[in-house]
């Protein structure tokens, strides 16, 4: 029995709502569309069904495009993305905690570069804040002579 609402090739009322209501959002997000027959009684019925996927952020792409600069030849297994994705997301959140922190112990309600660069300092190791405080000012420097 087809559930309520849910007309020959219609939607639901609760995805009518939704999709009235989140226009913009439905625009950046991918639509999924199942279609699916329903046995009523002697009939069968198309019915329709919209499922809006939640938004994945991912840096696969970005981990992508520098492991070929560094290794044109070399691939990587969808568990190895995974597992670098997972790596720099904890990186990112463990430099924006800090650099949060330093902003408010200082009384700001901005983030600088300045921030960021002492948060990089206090969570990373030895030579890697190093290579990473050099290769941001070289970042920095570049976006603001552009």
């Amino acid at each position: 029995m087809p559930r309520k609402g849910a007309a020959k090739g219609g939607k639901t009322k609760e995805t009518k709502a939704s999709a009235e209501g989140d226009d913009k959002k439905k625009r950046r997000r991918k639509v999924c569309e199942f279609v699916f027959l329903q046995i009523v009684g002697a009939q069968s019925v198309v019915v329709r069904r919209t499922h809006i996927q939640a938004r994945t952020d991912s840096y696969a792409t970005y981990i992508y495009k520098v492991l070929k600069q560094v290794h044109p030849d070399t691939g990587i297994s969808k568990k190895g993305m995974t597992i670098m994705d997972n790596f720099i997301h904890d990186i990112f959140e463990r430099l924006a905690g800090e650099s949060g922190r330093l902003a408010r112990y200082n009384k700001r309600s901005t983030i600088s570069s300045r921030e960021v660069q002492t948060a990089v300092r206090l969570v990373l190791p030895g030579e890697l804040a190093k290579h990473a405080v050099s290769e941001g000012t070289k970042a920095v420097t570049k976006y603001n002579a552009e």
